[in-house]
């Protein structure tokens, strides 16, 4: 980067530290670097331009030591619970010339490969979170030890649009083979940046042993005396050189980054053929390899895209636009839950967890709450078992959660959610009753995932304290919140919701009373779209080809999840509401009919359509069979307008809102900016609206 890019953003800089360490048994000094960049584990740390520079000093300095004698091994390890993170990405934007590019790569290379030349042998001790270059600062060593504490290690790089850059595509498929390398490399990333644990990484073989976290870091240098002595010889399985084997899983990556992406982000498949190259290329020629593709990816729009995902999630998530001050929010002290099912049990699951508050469930009979009940003790013991949390803690969150058939116990409850059936009616009987019990202040929540909430709080006493509160399933897995105020809902109600929110660790975005609200009434339009295709005539299969790289999975695949009644609630609720732009299946109304869990059936782990729905479809008159390039047209082109009229309405605040919910509640693909930024790159926006939704140069490289 340019002396001006560094002033104008002032790098937070990952020092290196060094202490020297008397090895246990004689076996000598071990001279311990410290990734540190000052800040606690809020703030991790991440390689920059600075940082990368300190630490080639560092490892120069530290060969001269080695080589007068001074020390017999050298080791890193990260500040507490942070390993490193990778590369500092902030700097991205302001880099416009490829030069520049290639520039970022080589300097990161010339650093690890410094590490990996020292004449000692080299230790990483991982000791807490490991992403990107901070795993590939831990391949660039000769052995890994790592915490079975660590919650998160990944090469994520595919995820926003880039490749690991610094040796990642070469050396971990020379350490732990092709096929479990492209399974971190390519497989996880593309689905839903799915990430390793501890005692995962360690199965894989990318650490060499795994130690408890409460004396981590003792144990890592103990082992490694061992290891410079002599007493311990590390032992890994040889990894073939046969290439058909390596051919293989570069051709099962390639399908499966065709079925993720269909060629629209170049990264995954940059990052294969990185891959497959590594087992013959020497390392000079592999990390030149490497310079070309960050050089190239670097300029590219998909990771322009991703790395506003990144922001989206990262800082737009932290301050939801148009939420009440917070000091208007009220506390809550104990919650009420209405509902003993599933999603109320899951719910009831995450409150006590993040908000650490009694909790009362409420049912129509017992089975219902005891079951309800059973399941938040079950989850609980999961934990225990897994090690996750102590004794005391589970017999504290036990003791968290009650339940019962009277909603009594609701009369000192500071926030109440409802998970009943979604029928207006059944939701305002329910808030009738509870308004009965709790004290006029108490913030009545709703889990709709498509009603309105001005006419469910229109009958109260205090329709001021009604706000929609619509999670996503799995509600422990799926970050969106979407928090809908009512016609009207007060600020102090809103805030508190927002408060709450927060304190559950959820994505909160402020969504105005209309069918659907953001997420849904997108997901509608665009399986309302995709149905109306196929029903036309055009094959699954083709259709499935035309919008792979948009949704994180087929449509009726989603459609699985989702579940076809409720898939069906919300596209019936959106016709009423929107008329003909919202199309309704008459082969989704007999999946329905027929009680099918969906249009795929598993039964040999893979899906295949149901012979006796496809019977039952309704055949259309005139059929008519699009390319995959035109349902593409076709699908975006609809999203496009109905973007347009959601940010005109005022449904969502920004088009930043739009793409937040995407990402978080709907799985959309970093490397694409959730949606927004793809239809703008693919000149969808323009020509539907007349218009871009995001300046230029917003997740796309500057013109």
């Amino acid at each position: 980067m340019t002396e001006q890019t560094q002033t104008e953003r002032a790098e937070v800089v990952t020092h290196t530290p060094v202490q020297d360490v008397a090895l246990p048994g004689g076996a000598g000094t071990l001279a311990l670097i410290t990734l540190d960049n000052g800040f606690d584990h809020t703030k991790p740390n991440t390689f920059g331009e600075a940082g990368i520079a300190e630490l080639t000093e560092t490892v120069a300095g530290l060969r001269q030591r080695a080589e007068a004698g001074e020390i017999q091994a050298v080791a890193i390890t990260g500040k507490p619970f942070i390993f490193a993170v990778g590369a500092d990405l902030s700097g991205v934007p302001t880099v416009t010339k490829r030069e520049q590019a290639t520039q970022i790569a080589q300097a990161g290379h010339a650093a690890f490969a410094s590490i990996s030349d020292l004449p000692v042998p080299t230790f990483a001790f991982v000791n807490g979170a490991a992403m990107g270059g901070g795993v590939e600062i831990a391949l660039a060593c000769d052995y890994r030890t790592i915490s079975a504490g660590v919650p998160a290690l990944a090469l994520p790089e595919v995820f926003l649009g880039l490749v690991p850059g610094w040796g990642g595509c070469y050396l971990l498929p020379r350490l732990i083979g092709p096929e479990a390398a492209l399974k971190v490399i390519v497989e996880n990333p593309l689905n839903m940046n799915r990430m390793l644990n501890g005692p995962s990484a360690f199965k894989l073989g990318i650490a060499d042993t795994m130690f408890a976290p409460v004396d981590f870091l003792e144990k890592s240098i103990a082992w490694a005396a061992s290891v410079v002595t002599g007493e311990t010889t590390v032992e890994r399985t040889p990894v073939t050189e046969d290439e058909g084997v390596w051919k293989a899983a570069a051709d099962a990556a390639r399908a499966l980054a065709d079925a993720k992406t269909s060629g629209k982000s170049p990264a995954p498949y940059r990052a294969i053929d990185l891959v497959e190259a590594a087992r013959t290329s020497d390392r000079d020629t592999a990390f030149a390899a490497e310079d070309e593709a960050l050089g190239d990816l670097l300029m590219g729009d998909e990771l322009r895209a991703g790395l506003y995902s990144f922001d989206l999630v990262q800082k737009r998530a932290k301050r939801p636009a148009g939420a009440p001050d917070k000091s208007l929010a009220r506390p809550v002290g104990k919650v009420g839950i209405v509902g003993a099912g599933l999603m109320a049990s899951q719910l009831a699951m995450l409150f006590i967890r993040s908000l650490k508050v009694p909790v009362v469930m409420t049912d129509l009979d017992e089975e219902r709450v005891a079951r309800g009940v059973g399941y938040v003790h079950s989850e609980i013991d999961k934990s225990l078992e897994k090690g996750k949390i102590t004794q005391d803690k589970a017999n504290q969150l036990k003791g968290l959660i009650t339940g019962s058939t009277s909603k009594e116990g609701f009369a000192d409850a500071d926030f109440v959610i409802e998970a009943v059936f979604e029928e207006m009616s059944v939701k305002k009987t329910v808030w009738a009753e509870v308004e009965a019990i709790v004290g006029p202040e108490c913030v009545l929540a709703s889990n709709t995932s498509s009603l309105s909430i001005t006419e469910m709080a229109e009958d109260l006493q205090h329709p001021e304290r009604v706000v929609g509160f619509h999670f996503f399933n799995p509600v422990a897995v799926m970050p969106l919140l979407e928090i809908i105020p009512g016609e009207k809902t007060d600020d102090a109600a809103l805030a508190t919701a927002f408060a709450v929110g927060k304190g559950l660790k959820k994505t909160c975005i402020l969504v105005k009373d209309s069918a659907s609200f953001i997420t849904n009434r997108l997901l509608g339009r665009f399986m309302g779209e995709y149905s109306k295709i196929v029903d036309e005539g055009t094959p699954v299969e083709v259709a499935d080809q035309g919008i792979a790289g948009l949704a994180p999975m087929p449509p009726f695949v989603l459609l699985g999840l989702v579940g076809p009644a409720i898939a069906l609630h919300n596209s019936e609720t959106l016709h009423r509401a929107f008329g003909d732009r919202f199309y309704v299946s008459p082969n989704l109304q007999k999946m329905v009919e027929m009680k099918k869990p969906g249009y795929y059936l598993w039964d040999s782990g893979k899906p295949v359509a149901d012979p006796e729905l496809l019977a039952a479809q309704v055949q259309p008159e005139s059929p008519v069979e699009l390319t995959a390039e035109q349902v593409r047209e076709r699908v975006l082109g609809v999203l496009a307008e109905e973007v347009h009229l959601m940010l005109a309405d005022g449904v969502a605040q920004a088009p930043m809102d739009i793409d937040l919910a995407m990402i978080t509640g709907a799985g959309f693909q970093f490397w694409n900016g959730g949606l927004t930024p793809l239809l703008d790159r693919e000149g969808v926006s323009e020509k539907v609206n007349g218009k871009r939704f995001l300046p230029a140069g917003v997740a796309s490289v500057p013109a």
